[in-house]
């Protein structure tokens, strides 16, 4: 699995490919430390980017990095959370879910469908954190948009995984 080649590329991930990316990070250990060196990488590439964004992970229900870029706002506190919610919910990526669901006609979550929009969106940019198959935590970005944020995160996670 290799990161993204053109992460400005226009279209959007197929689903497939999507999976694969998803199944692709799975780590033998994954702590406080692993977090940190995530977060920091995940700030680095988006820097490289010229990119301003907004970047949390959790360990279990546990924020244990954050930082929030210039250009970005306290209102991404919050889609960070819902993203972190809907891959706590489906155990795979928010872009993934996004995805699948927008293939099955639902472009927006309601109660409707048992998703309450107060605590879940159909974004992008959410990941899980993997430890041998088990979710651990999500690494989220919020600030650009579904496709660069999932593009920084999963970079992020795939070259951590290459050096663990």
């Amino acid at each position: 699995m290799t990161a993204p080649a053109d992460p400005s590329r226009p279209e959007p991930y197929s689903v497939e490919e999507l999976v694969r990316q998803d199944s692709a990070i799975d780590f033998d250990r994954f702590g406080h430390a692993e977090a940190w060196q995530l977060g920091q990488r995940m700030v680095a590439i988006a820097t490289e980017r010229g990119l301003g964004i907004t970047a949390a992970i959790w360990l279990g229900e546990q924020r244990v990095f954050q930082v929030g870029m210039p250009g970005t706002a306290a209102d991404h506190d919050h889609w960070m959370e819902r993203k972190a919610a809907l891959v706590r919910r489906y155990n795979a990526s928010s872009w993934l879910t996004t995805r699948r669901l927008r293939a099955h006609g639902v472009q927006e979550v309601s109660m409707r469908i048992g998703l309450d929009p107060h605590v879940y969106t159909l974004s992008g940019g959410a990941v899980p954190i993997r430890v041998h198959g088990s979710l651990v935590g999500v690494a989220v970005a919020s600030g650009v948009n579904d496709q660069t944020e999932h593009d920084i995160v999963f970079s992020a996670l795939l070259a951590q995984q290459r050096r663990a």
